[in-house]
Order: C-alpha cells, then structure tokens, then sequence
C-alpha cells in the first residue's frame, strides 16, 4: 500500500466532484459532512472552511492505492480500518472527512478528502506529510501483510499524467544517462541535452555542495524527492562504484583457466616427455578436462571409486 498526497488545493467543489461522481464509486465513511448528496457535501466543506478565511489552500486529498495482488482479500471494512489507522499516523484527526473508494482501475484505492480547516478552527499542518507518508505507508503495509512494491520499474508510465508523469521522466532519464557517464559534469551536460535542468545546493558561504535537484518545464524537485537513489551523494557514490569496476581487469573464463594450466604443466613435463613418457602428458590433460568438468576433490574422489569397481569386475559405465 502507498499513500499519494495531492497537493493542497482551494476548491472542494473540483475535488468533491472527482471523487464521488466517478464510475462506480462508493462512499465508505463521511464526518461532518452529508454525503446523501453531493452538493450539500461541497456546501459543508466550504462552510467550516470560512472559520480560517486565512487559509487560502483548504482542500486536504489523498488517496491510498493498494496492490493488486491484495485485491481478493481487502474487504470494504478491512479498507477502511487500514484508511483510519493511516489518519492516526498522519496526524488527521478532529475535522471534516470523506473517504470513497474508486473500482476504475485494476488496483483497489481510496480518496480521502478531509477540511485542513479543523472543528477547532485551527490549521492542519501539511508541512511534513510526504515524508509521514512514506513511514505510515510502510508500516501499515508490514503490520497487514500487505503486498510490497517491487520499484519503480514496474509503474505504468502510461497512466500517469502531469507532476508524477514528469517526476518519472526524470527519474527513468537520470537512471539511464548516469550509467554512461563518468562523473556528475558529463551527467550535467548529457541532462541538458534532453531538456533537463541539474542544480547544485552548497552550503551557506562555500562550495560544499549539500544537494541537489532536477528540472523540466514547470517542474522541479530535489533528487531525493524523484527517488532516494538520486540523492547528491548515493547518486555520486554509484557513479564512482560503476567507473572502478569497470577498470578492473576481467576474470579470465574456465576455458582460459583451463588452456593456462595445461600450457604450464605441459612446460613443467617437457623434460620427462624428451625421454619417452609422453603418456604422461595425456594423462595430465586428461586430469586437467576431468577437474573442470567434475570439480575437484568431489572429481578426484568419483574417478576412484569407478577405478575400485573396475577393479572388481563391477564397472559401471558412464
């Protein structure tokens, strides 16, 4: 399970609207709210909100996506319990709710709409919720043995539109251009031609760079925010990892292994060989194919038990 924050908006009427005029929907829980009809949902939202006229940016929206593989067993009742005890680690408590649930896509999912505006008349901070979400996330996901991404790779790109659809844009473009690069300028320059911005943050009053971001069009994020691997340091760290295994000498293969040691041996023999014994030496090759193939002592150990059979009379053929 992921919870995806939308950005805080102004109009409870846009947000109502998309979540409980949309195919199929159903509403699970309301608080505070009429949620027989639509248009007294909206005039109840808008009507707590005017307690905090200050707070332009009333509208809280979340949605909790669950995996398809938990469909089968994720009842409506068991959604909503995982959705409140979300709430609790989110620290959204004491205000308007509304939580419907969609059945447009393959995977099951929840909007949350709630008043940041609480009954207190008094602001529900969203300062720290990205990161709140990610920790609650992940907990609720272990605690109901919920079924765990796999990575980015396996999101559809095709279903994603605006800030996420260029956050894994930039995402799939820094992942691929910083496996061809040899340090972070070249990974600037090569960025710059696909029409995306790197920008360095230093610490106050030097040069130590502290961070850093990426952009495209409108858009900008820090690279932690695209994806923990595209922090300043991780992201220098694996670049410099890649440029030194690289420059490490490769192993040779067994064949090569194999064709050495018979060419030493073979010089070490010359001499017996000069003096008749070249029955030697094809034992010695023999030897040699005999280890690669079997491997080793487990070799050495099979080759004698079929010389003792042999020897009784009892030879089992290969």
């Amino acid at each position: 399970m992921m919870g995806k924050i939308v950005k805080s908006g102004k109009s409870f009427k846009g947000c109502v609207e998309y979540c409980m005029l949309k195919n199929k929907a159903e509403v699970l829980f309301a608080d505070g709210v009429r949620a027989d009809d639509i248009y007294q949902t909206i005039a109840d939202f808008n009507m707590q909100r005017k307690l905090n006229v200050d707070l332009g940016q009333a509208v809280g929206h979340i949605a909790l996506n669950f995996s398809p593989e938990d469909a089968p067993n994720l009842t409506n009742e068991k959604m909503l319990a995982i959705a409140h005890e979300y709430l609790d680690k989110m620290k959204i408590s004491d205000t308007q709710m509304l939580i419907v649930k969609h059945n447009d896509t393959r995977h099951p999912h929840l909007h949350i709409v709630y008043n940041r505006v609480n009954n207190q008349a008094k602001t529900i901070k969203d300062s720290m919720q990205r990161w709140d979400n990610v920790k609650a996330s992940k907990a609720l996901t272990l605690k109901h043995s919920l079924h765990m991404s796999q990575g980015k790779q396996h999101v559809n790109r095709l279903r994603l539109k605006g800030l996420d659809q260029v956050k894994y844009q930039l995402y799939d473009a820094i992942k691929a251009v910083s496996q061809k690069v040899r340090n972070m300028d070249e990974l600037q320059q090569q960025l710059k031609k696909q029409g995306i911005g790197m920008q360095y943050k230093y610490k106050s009053g030097t040069q130590e760079v502290q961070g850093i971001s990426f952009s495209k069009g409108q858009y900008k994020f820090k690279g932690s925010e695209i994806d923990r691997s595209l922090s300043y340091g991780r992201l220098k760290t694996a670049i410099n990892e890649r440029i030194v295994q690289e420059q490490q000498p490769a192993r040779p293969s067994l064949a090569d292994q194999l064709r050495e040691r018979i060419r030493q041996n073979s010089q070490q023999q010359a001499p017996a060989l000069s003096h008749g014994t070249g029955n030697k030496g094809h034992a010695l090759i023999g030897t040699l194919l005999e280890e690669a193939h079997f491997g080793g002592q487990d070799a050495q150990d099979d080759s004698e038990f079929y010389r003792k059979r042999k020897k009784k009379g009892q030879y089992i053929s290969r």
